[in-house]
């Protein structure tokens, strides 16, 4: 973790338009930061407005950095009305990601619900960038309607390319997605796609991100399959607000979620109260 509190200016390269109110944005650094991990933070700044923490949702290529963000306050607001090639300050990165060597050699199921897709997209790539990988990589992805699944087409393309398999589900739609071959969708909760889904618990990683419900419902419904408590990884990054430890927004169980995590495995979650 970095602790200079200078932020670095960085060129806003890119603007992707995703769903309502979450863009794609790319960021240059003039100066590189320091590696960033799947799962890890950076801070956003914007001169006179303020600054706010969010997380990659890819790989650092060729320095640029990569995030999702959804307008939802006055400073994602700000940045909604920036151009590409205008400059923001970045600083970090922040927090712990997820312990990649805690992956290698096991099947990977991933839990995502609405914008949680987001962050665990950077764990897929670094997951899919592991040429040594033989395990499975399981997408289990739902949303409020079909269209706030986010990088749908892309999950679809790498299902028919056989290098993850992905279930869908949305809580109500005229129409699902599709048809597509091997591509499952219903209407339901996400935690309804582990309904038949075959696995191996002993041998598997999950990595859930999505609202607060989303974790009440199933995060001890996979240590009942029999996925190891220390297996099933968490990101509370919803809960930070400052994200370096000076507000205390994020306390929660005696730990500061910017600091300590986000990331966090339930065994450790099951000792920080309120944290579920």
């Amino acid at each position: 973790m970095m602790h200079d509190l200078q932020p670095v200016p960085a060129v806003l390269v890119k603007i992707v338009p995703m769903v309502v109110d979450n863009h794609l944005f790319a960021f240059r650094p003039e100066q590189p930061l320091a590696d960033i991990m799947p799962g890890q933070f950076v801070e956003v700044s914007i001169s006179g407005v303020g600054s706010f923490p969010v997380s990659s949702c890819d790989l650092v290529r060729d320095g640029r950095i990569m995030s999702c963000i959804r307008r939802a306050g006055r400073v994602t607001d700000a940045l909604y009305r920036l151009k590409e090639g205008d400059t923001v300050g970045l600083r970090g990165p922040f927090g712990n990601g997820f312990p990649l060597q805690r992956f290698a050699g096991h099947d990977v199921l991933l839990i995502a619900g609405g914008l949680g897709m987001a962050p665990l997209r950077g764990l897929l790539q670094a997951l899919l960038e592991d040429h040594d990988r033989q395990g499975r990589i399981m997408v289990l992805y739902g949303s409020r309607e079909p269209g706030g699944l986010l990088f749908y087409d892309e999950l679809v393309g790498l299902s028919q390319q056989g290098r993850i398999s992905v279930r869908f589900s949305v809580d109500f739609a005229e129409t699902l997605p599709g048809p597509h071959p091997q591509v499952f969708c219903r209407i339901g909760l996400v935690s309804e796609l582990l309904e038949g889904l075959q696995f191996a618990p002993r041998r598997t990683v999950a990595a859930v991100c999505g609202p607060p419900a989303l974790y009440r419902c199933v995060l001890e419904e996979l240590a009942l399959t029999g996925i190891a408590p220390a297996r099933i990884f968490v990101t509370l990054e919803r809960r930070m607000r400052c994200g370096i430890g000076e507000c205390c927004h994020c306390v929660t169980g005696g730990r500061y979620i910017c600091r300590d995590g986000p990331v966090f495995s339930l065994e450790q979650l099951r000792g920080m109260a309120g944290a579920i």
